[in-house]
């Protein structure tokens, strides 16, 4: 780090940040930023849109927020009561301190688990992973509330939103069009409510945010090594991933151990950001630097993989970082991408031209999935189809809804595909559950001094924006473990936001 802080590169930066800051674009830009803040604050129209709702507001002290937190919490209140009973008999056990001080710690072991998990080859991958491994974080959680009297999960911060989008997963089950096909996928929604329930409960401080973004770090580095390694390898060119004919010349798709190059460009969409946030929030040097060598490996990887919606996702993901994290950078950062342009590989460039082109098959082949999507919710408007993709696909067949050449999956659109399977209530509490995580990590980061978590927290709801935007031509649960993940980010999200007002609040 001596070397570079000495070199004349860094003295040049050094220069050019000081004449930005001297300069009149500078203080133009403060002053924009400065009314934009105003009207954001003092606006009839705007501050209803960017406070948080009355329902959202009213759900800590609401009868379902207690009636629910009192059942999650009966088995920990239980086992408090034992321990209260028998006191001398845990403390002069070594098993049960053991399992106190790991329970005590559950953010630590989450962070081992997500690294271990999320690593695991997909040819040797099996959806109860998730869940067993949640459960037993669950329990661990338990034991480390056990001699801890207000030590419990905390669904206040969960949100009344995300309560009632996997309240909506079981009446999709209900109304499902096939129910014992529907029934399977609602384990892998209890694996992502466990994820997300325990996520918020056990962080704590800024370290338990940034040991678990190094766990997911951990992903991103075994995942693009390995992606870099087949494109080394070579990569043979599927034809049912990319259109030949406008996209001649284009080599074969990376998509390391994630059996697709879209799911795997999806992973780190929303991983990246999170890594990103390590960098900027590192203390040490040689931390920063490893950081900086995933997010590279990490952003060479998702080029890799020749997904435009991820890209897509990603630009709007960076943008939003930027903006929450330091909106003075952003005027800097638009001369850097705009630089970066004529430094992309011929293969990317031609891929990215693509993206509105008509004859592109995988463009066109759209059409059809969504007026497939279109019919099930104009039949089935409230229902929809079923949970999961196998209860639609049936309900298409069936109904013969779907006049498309490739088999039918999913509506390759996130909001139509959750709609079509959870119903109205699902996408309505789907929508109303991001849009509430983001909004408040956008506030809370504008009202807080920087730190960890803050930066950590901008990370998470730029990765969800990134998300949102790649569900516009994708659908992001597809693969259960990407659902898992989602899911994890969403969850540190508000975790960060948690930890925010803490530190605010000391």
């Amino acid at each position: 780090m001596t070397l570079l802080y000495e070199s004349q590169l860094y003295h040049l930066w050094c220069a050019l940040c000081a004449v930005y800051l001297d300069s009149g674009l500078h203080r133009l830009l403060v002053r924009l930023g400065a009314w934009c803040t105003r009207q954001i604050d003092e606006s009839r129209i705007l501050r209803p849109l960017c406070r948080e709702g009355v329902v959202a507001r009213s759900w800590p002290e609401s009868v379902l927020c207690r009636l629910l937190t009192f059942l999650v919490d009966l088995p920990a209140w239980l086992l408090h009561k034992l321990y209260t009973a028998l006191p001398l008999t845990f403390q002069d056990s070594a098993i049960s301190r053991l399992a106190f001080a790991m329970g005590g710690e559950t953010a630590i072991a989450q962070s081992w688990v997500i690294m271990l998990l999320w690593i695991i080859p997909f040819s040797h991958w099996n959806n109860a992973y998730s869940l067993m491994a949640f459960a037993a974080l669950l329990v661990l959680f338990y034991a480390g509330a056990m001699p801890r009297e207000r030590s419990r999960l905390d669904l206040a911060n969960v949100g009344f939103y995300p309560v009632v989008l996997f309240g909506s997963m079981f009446l999709a089950v209900a109304f499902s069009y096939a129910p014992s096909l529907s029934l399977r996928f609602l384990f892998y929604h209890i694996s992502a409510a466990l994820c997300v329930v325990l996520t918020v409960s056990a962080v704590r401080c800024a370290g338990d945010l940034k040991r678990l973004a190094a766990g997911a770090g951990v992903c991103v580095l075994v995942s693009s090594v390995y992606g870099a390694y087949q494109r080394i390898q070579g990569v043979e060119v599927n034809a049912s991933y990319v259109d030949l004919t406008v996209n001649a010349g284009m080599p074969g798709r990376v998509e390391s151990f994630f059996d697709n190059p879209n799911t795997f460009a999806e992973v780190l969409i929303l991983l990246l950001p999170l890594v990103l946030a390590l960098v900027l929030c590192s203390n040490r040097w040689w931390t920063k630097l490893a950081a900086c060598g995933v997010l590279a490996v990490g952003a060479a990887a998702l080029g890799m993989t020749y997904s435009r919606a991820s890209w897509v996702g990603m630009a709007c993901a960076m943008v939003v970082m930027v903006f929450l994290w330091k909106p003075k950078f952003i005027p800097a950062f638009l001369v850097l991408c705009l630089l970066c342009i004529p430094l992309l590989p011929t293969t990317i460039w031609n891929r990215i031209l693509t993206i509105a082109n008509p004859k592109d098959s995988s463009t066109a082949s759209r059409i059809p999935l969504y007026e497939a999507a279109l019919e099930v919710i104009r039949t089935s408007p409230i229902t929809g189809g079923g949970l999961g993709t196998a209860a639609t696909q049936a309900y298409i067949e069936d109904f013969n809804l779907y006049h498309g050449s490739a088999p039918f999956v999913h509506a390759h659109n996130f909001y139509l595909q959750v709609w079509i399977e959870a119903g109205l209530l699902g996408v309505a509490s789907f929508v109303a559950s991001m849009l509430w995580n983001i909004k408040r990590a956008a506030h809370t980061v504008r009202h807080c001094a920087d730190s960890a978590a803050r930066t950590i927290t901008c990370a998470g709801a730029s990765a969800m924006c990134g998300a949102m935007v790649c569900g516009l031509a994708d659908y992001l649960w597809n693969y259960p473990r990407v659902m898992c993940i989602f899911w994890f980010v969403f969850a540190l999200t508000i975790a960060g936001i948690k930890v925010c007002h803490a530190e605010g609040s000391r």
